[in-house]
């Protein structure tokens, strides 16, 4: 052993002669001598892929394991000899990527943590340099961020870090490879470790007067959790503020580029996290936000009117980030509870967004067919969406322009299911309940539905086939929902969608019943909404979609009484059973405060959501009345159902100044169609003294009913 440890000719020589001994000792002690030898060419960097195998395949998992396990090393050397020994060989074998993933690699992390966070002797860096080693190779496994994360590694690398010692650097890319593909789960198990990572992180940014700053830049995105709102706790507002004002010193200076994005990036972490909460009230803080999104619409604009192809793929993911700056414009131009920002600094800021907007527009009027899968358009659509949902009257040319482009583009997505992934930081919300890798159209909702209330937006969706498109993509949405009966809460991108779409079609149905009669996409729908209704309105928390699905399906029904699904079939029953459930249960009597009678009030089931469905209830009351007189069988229905006598009993007992006057409007409409469809209904309303209360309530169009032969 003595001449091969003193060979300085051929290394692997020397290991080969190695591998045999350990294959072939007679016992511990020339085992453990070969091993040294090894472990001392390892530590050299002389193994080889090849040869890494044959050391594996010499002593495999089990020399290493009895290593780490070992009491007492042999006279004369180090306390931590056989540790140091089995880790610097654990290390070896990961290197190779099918080693790094075995149960017995996964099975020593415990014992990685625990180097980690042992008092270090001054000879002991190796060992440290080795569980680095092994840790970075089990995070690139599959099953490695899982078992890093159960098994306390996180907490491990944070006080590594904290502590300042050998290897802290280390520790910290750790961490940020770990959050990067676990970022909840890190969040979950290890709040508080990882807080006082972002303390440190976020302080040593504030103090920073060099280009440490700005490299924190690039870091501290990666500790501010969209998992865990830093606003809810003392210490995480604390960190908020010191990267506010450490922001805001260097958004005030005058920046370079490769400056100014690491810190625009920062910001809109911020804003993805946390909205706006972590910009203080009062003029600094306004004139703050008002510098960050001016910014960034200056960089669209930069970027964007005149793009040289080359220049935009390298700036791709900052203008993602500048796009989240620019929602979150809108969304605080739009604020009316505690403004940020006072009415002239709203102005002035939906006046630039609107040429940064207008520059969006112009990029993607350029886009050709074989970029559409580019996840950047798809940021650029999105944020378009936020616009076209909140500012209706600006850039309206351009974008009936482009409003052929945006039906295709969320077609194609919506048929094919597109691939690709978001850039980092191109989305300000969840994507939570769309099933679809990247939903283009639920973006759009809301700036269409604004667009189909107007006759020459809405005449270029109807000629790209866009009510065929929302109709697919309803049923799309209302199965993703509908797939979920028993979530402990409602999916509510999905009931948002469902919902706004209702608004999109009520439109149509308002200002284009000659399309609604020829198209046979409005048949289709009416389909699905016969069938969902009754699922829907035995569930409270779904009570406004039901409200939407219920007045949009009556509406229909005026439209298409001729079909064959409304010619008493057991879904359209069950359809209309539910909506005179819906309409009739809206409202009760309650006892005035004011007096000893009773007032009519809404129902304590819809007071919460009233506000939503106020309009709903009146227009689906109209449209009730409306098809009465054009589906024979359902005056029979409505006696069924007893909502005459319902009715009567409410408006006997409660004081006549407690209804207004569309409330009385709403019933006397209802009332006088059934009295004049159906004779039976007619007598029910006489026998509960209908004449009487009429008269009482001043629906003289009811009165004048009744009176007739």
């Amino acid at each position: 052993f003595a001449a091969m440890a003193s060979d300085s000719g051929g290394g692997h020589a020397t290991l080969k002669r190695c591998l045999g001994v350990l294959r072939d000792a007679r016992n511990d002690s020339e085992q453990f001598a070969a091993l040294l030898l090894v472990t001392k060419a390892v530590r050299a960097g002389e193994v080889d892929a090849k040869t890494r195998r044959q050391i594996f395949d010499a002593i495999g998992f089990t020399f290493p394991t009895r290593l780490l396990i070992s009491g007492q090393p042999p006279p004369g050397c180090p306390p931590h000899t056989f540790r140091a020994l089995g880790l610097t060989l654990l290390a070896c074998f990961c290197t190779d990527p099918e080693l790094a993933g075995h149960s017995q690699v996964l099975n020593k992390i415990p014992t990685f943590n625990e180097v980690l966070l042992s008092p270090r002797a001054p000879d002991s860096t190796s060992m440290v340099d080795d569980v680095y080693q092994c840790l970075s190779a089990v995070l690139a496994t599959a099953r490695g961020p899982r078992e890093l994360v159960a098994k306390g590694t996180v907490s491990a690398l944070c006080q590594a870090y904290l502590s300042g010692g050998h290897g802290s650097d280390r520790a910290l890319t750790l961490l940020l490879g770990l959050l990067a593909v676990a970022e909840a789960r890190c969040w979950q198990k290890d709040a508080p470790q990882l807080l006082a990572v972002l303390s440190k992180l976020s302080g040593d940014f504030l103090k920073a007067e060099d280009m440490t700053k700005f490299e924190l830049c690039e870091v501290l995105p990666h500790f501010i959790p969209l998992s865990a709102p830093l606003t809810q706790d003392s210490q995480g507002s604390e960190c908020l503020h010191r990267l506010y004002k450490g922001l805001a010193d260097i958004l005030g200076s005058k920046l370079s580029q490769s400056q100014r994005d690491p810190a625009l990036k920062l910001a809109a972490s911020l804003v993805q996290a946390c909205g706006a909460e972590w910009i203080p009230a009062g003029s600094a803080g306004s004139k703050f936000l008002a510098l960050l999104v001016n910014l960034a619409c200056v960089e669209v604009r930069l970027t964007l009117e005149e793009p040289d192809p080359l220049e935009l793929e390298g700036k791709k993911e900052v203008m993602t980030t500048c796009y989240v700056l620019m929602e979150m414009g809108i969304q605080e131009c739009l604020r009316e509870e505690n403004p940020l920002l006072d009415e002239v600094q709203k102005m002035q800021l939906m006046r630039i967004m609107e040429e940064a907007f207008g520059a969006v527009i112009f990029y993607l009027r350029q886009v050709k067919q074989e970029e559409l899968q580019d996840p950047f358009i798809f940021a650029s659509v999105r944020v378009l969406g936020a616009w076209m949902a909140e500012e209706t009257s600006s850039l309206k040319q351009e974008i009936c322009e482009l409003l052929p482009f945006l039906v295709h583009y969320a077609r194609k997505l919506f048929k094919e299911g597109s691939p690709a992934v978001s850039l980092p930081q191109a989305e300000l919300g969840s994507t939570e309940g769309s099933a679809l890798p990247q939903d283009a159209l639920r973006f759009l909702l809301p700036g269409f539905c604004h667009l189909t209330a107007e006759d020459r937006p809405r005449a270029i969706l109807v000629s790209q086939g866009a009510p065929a498109l929302l109709c697919e993509y309803f049923l799309h949405q209302w199965e993703v929902l509908s797939s979920e009966p028993a979530a402990p809460a409602p999916l509510m991108s999905t009931e948002m969608s469902l919902q706004t779409l209702c608004g999109i079609f009520l439109n149509l149905v308002v200002t284009a019943p000659d399309l609604v009669r020829r198209d046979k996409t409005f048949s289709s729908l009416m389909d699905v909404l016969l069938k969902s209704l009754p699922l829907l309105l035995p569930q409270e928390r779904h009570l406004v979609l039901a409200a939407n699905v219920a007045t949009l399906g009556l509406m229909l029904a005026r439209i298409l009484a001729g079909s064959a699904a409304l010619q008493e079939t057991q879904s359209a029953k069950e359809f209309f059973g539910a909506t005179l459930r819906f309409l009739s249960e809206a409202h009760t009597a309650q006892a005035d405060p004011g007096s000893d009678s009773l007032a009519v009030a809404v129902s304590p089931a819809y007071a919460s959501a009233w506000d939503d469905m106020r309009e709903l209830w009146f227009l689906g009351m109209q449209a009730l009345a409306g098809c009465i007189p054009l589906l024979p069988w359902l005056p029979p229905a409505v006696l069924r159902a007893r909502w005459l006598e319902g009715l009567s009993e409410l408006l006997s007992r409660v004081s006549p100044a407690s209804l207004d006057l569309e409330l009385i409007a709403a019933f006397q409409g209802v009332l006088v169609a059934l009295a004049r469809a159906s004779e039976p209904c007619r007598d029910v309303i006489l026998a509960h003294h209908g004449t009487e209360w009429a008269n009482l309530y001043g629906m003289a169009a009811l009165e004048q009913c009744l009176a007739e032969q």
